[in-house]
């Protein structure tokens, strides 16, 4: 069985993850479950997340710690929907209040003052801005929907309206991107003082509209048999093709990204989050240590003791009231440890090892040996304060790394 974490009465500390699936247009890079929809499908949409929520059973077993909206675009939701729904998580669990972390995913442009003070009088306590770029033409190219000039001024909203830990996503490997755009991204975003940066690469994901555009090897700017031109005048406006950075420019950026949050005084707690001092997310961190989370929504996921499943993707399914578990995993032994390493390596502060014998009654050592003695002789891993580590030269090449610990 997985690691247990009482909390008052024995009750098992867990995450609440509420996946709001609309967006008012698909970014060009974007493969999340979301989609444009009409206001009455919206309601309808909150309405049976709440039959949802109403019917989880056993809720008196855990005690709530933290609660993300994610999306999609949950600010697209009137303040008095995310009420509704805390508002049921409340009377389902028992609940830390004044102790928890509730985090409303956010985008430039679809956030009100009025919004946000809804939003903070029912207990969200964090916001997430996917601000992903300070260059207005960069963002344009995406297809996001709003400018630098729009994130300032709802960053200040929130603000006004009693936030003081609010997070901004970043994304960097973009096309038409330069080192100097992203250094300037990033200072302009420090600017503003957020408790919390989270800052990842592009992907290109297969069937997205970036997909169409650069194709299977990033950077060709086209599909196999597709000329550039042709893909040029599927874009709007007929916009021209940015390139995409080179790797030299895309490693430049990884390093920049570093030393300049360390610089502003924010520390990196794990591969891709830096945060000032407390206010790491502790949604994200129940994740990499494993912790029970249950997913309510269109596509989400749950992970209760060694049991995972996720709900129907299909919109029609889900508004008509199934709310039936997919794809039902009950984890071994086996995928608990690989899990517990390539997660729990995320994080800086790495994997305590006495954690993980009395959990899984074997040391990693006997498990993972000849992966360990391997890694540690290239210098990628550590061992420091009784957890394993990455080292700064394996935080560099971690997927690597990290793969080494997937079972057969």
């Amino acid at each position: 069985m997985g690691e247990k974490y009482n909390c008052g009465r024995d009750r098992t500390p867990m995450g609440i993850y509420v996946h709001i699936p609309f967006c008012v247009r698909k970014c060009r890079y974007c493969d999340f479950l979301s989609a444009p929809a009409k206001e009455e499908v919206k309601r309808k949409y909150v309405r049976r997340l709440l039959e949802e929520i109403g019917q989880f059973e056993d809720g008196d077993l855990y005690q709530v710690e933290s609660v993300f909206f994610g999306g999609g675009t949950p600010s697209m939701l009137e303040g008095d929907a995310i009420a509704a729904v805390m508002e049921q998580i409340r009377r389902q669990f028992p609940c830390r209040s004044g102790d928890w972390e509730v985090t409303v995913e956010c985008n430039p442009g679809t956030v009100t003052g009025q919004k946000l003070e809804t939003y903070r009088d029912c207990g969200v306590n964090r916001i997430s801005f996917g601000l992903q770029s300070a260059d207005s033409g960069e963002l344009a190219f995406l297809g996001r929907i709003h400018t630098w000039e729009e994130f300032v001024g709802n960053f200040h909203q929130a603000r006004r309206a009693g936030f003081s830990n609010i997070n901004v996503d970043l994304m960097s490997g973009l096309p038409g991107q330069t080192e100097v755009s992203w250094r300037r991204t990033l200072e302009q975003v420090l600017e503003l003082r957020p408790e919390h940066i989270s800052a990842y690469s592009l992907i290109i994901e297969e069937g997205t509209p970036f997909y169409e555009l650069y194709g299977e090897k990033e950077g060709d700017a086209r599909k196999a048999g597709k000329t550039v031109e042709e893909a040029e005048r599927k874009l709007e406006h007929r916009e021209k093709i940015l390139p995409l950075p080179d790797e030299d420019a895309e490693r430049n950026m990884y390093y920049d990204t570093e030393k300049i949050l360390s610089g502003a005084g924010m520390h990196r707690y794990e591969i891709s989050n830096y945060s000032l001092p407390g206010f790491e997310s502790r949604h994200n961190q129940g994740y990499w240590k494993r912790k029970p989370y249950a997913g309510f929504g269109l596509g989400a996921s749950s992970q209760l003791g060694r049991l995972r499943y996720k709900n129907t993707d299909n919109l029609e399914e889900y508004l008509n009231g199934d709310f039936s578990k997919r794809e039902v995993l009950v984890l071994s032994k086996s995928h608990e440890m690989e899990e517990t390493m390539y997660l729990g390596l995320r994080m800086m502060e790495g994997v305590n090892l006495e954690r993980f014998r009395e959990t899984f009654g074997v040391d990693a050592g006997v498990v993972y040996g000849k992966e360990l003695e391997r890694l540690e002789k290239l210098g990628m891993v550590r061992t420091r304060n009784g957890a394993l580590q990455l080292t700064p030269r394996g935080v560099d090449v971690s997927n690597q790394v990290l793969a080494e610990f997937l079972l057969d």
